[in-house]
Parts: C-alpha cells; structure tokens; sequence
C-alpha cells in the first residue's frame, strides 16, 4: 500500500539509490509513476507493505516502509532489488554500485568513484567538513537527520582524516 513519504513514521526503514547522474525531468516523472505503482503492489507472503518513496536531487530515489505494518522478507526485499534493476537498465543509470560516493561541491552533487574520493580527500580537495551523503542510515529518523553530514560524522571519517 502506498502513502507519501512525509506520512512514513519515523522509525521506518528507508533504502537510498544514489545515481550516477542526474535524471531530467521526463524521467523524474516516469521513475515516480513507476515507483508509486510498484509499491501500490508490493507484498509480503501476500500481505501488503505500507511504503512510500521520494526522490531528493533528482539523484537519489529514497524508498520508505512502515515495518510497524509489515515487516519486509527476503523476498519482499528481492522484488525492490529487481524493481531497481529494472529501472537501472531502461534508464541507463547505475543506482547499485555502493562503491561510490556523492558529495556537495556548492549546490551542485557530485558523484565520483570511491578510490578518487579518497584521492581527492588525500589532496585536500575535500575536508572533513565536506557534505556528504550517508547512504548507510536505516532509518527515516536517521535519513532526516543524518543523511547529509559532514565527512567527518559519517562513515566517510576515515579518508578526510
């Protein structure tokens, strides 16, 4: 069962895509309907999940569910997996690859490999205080409060040292 993202308790579990690139605004649409209506169906051994998803940056598909409904399965969890490699290929985007990091350079994201991150940080091209994305958090408690932090207070200390 579908509902807004914003109505989405905040202990709810929340997974992060991160693309490669931005998406244009046809393809915000598309993504969005798309998303919306997969998550109208989405189940668990038959019982519906109450979820509900945005989109922040025209980068990042967030997906949000009420585990105090329903509880995702592995194989609840499987169908997300595919929905979002569907979405990969007829989009041409990478939205998987966890060995990637996007960051704030102003207003604008930026979105490089993990290695020329760590590259960059060891050059002083970004700092600890670089804003970063944590696409770790679990939450959308966390998401709200920890997704966009600095480098220094994420899971990204390590190379801004």
């Amino acid at each position: 069962m579908y509902i807004p993202f914003s109505e989405l308790p905040e202990s709810s579990r929340i997974w992060i895509y991160q693309a490669n690139r931005s998406f244009s605004e046809d393809e915000l649409k598309e993504i969005g309907a798309r998303t919306e209506a997969f998550l109208k169906e989405w189940t668990v051994h038959g019982e519906t999940l109450q979820a509900g998803y945005e989109i922040r940056y025209k980068r990042f598909i967030v997906i949000g569910l009420n585990q105090g409904v329903n509880a995702a399965s592995g194989c609840s969890i499987d169908a997300s997996v595919h929905f979002i490699q569907q979405l990969e290929k007829d989009f041409e985007v990478d939205l998987l690859d966890k060995m990637n990091v996007s960051y704030k350079q102003g207003e604008y994201i930026a979105y490089k490999p993990l290695l020329e991150f760590k590259k960059m940080a060891k050059d002083r091209a970004v700092s600890g205080k670089t804003i970063v994305f944590n696409n770790l958090v679990a939450t959308k408690q966390d998401y709200e409060e920890h997704w966009e932090v600095p480098a220094e207070e994420s899971w990204h200390a390590r190379f801004v040292k």
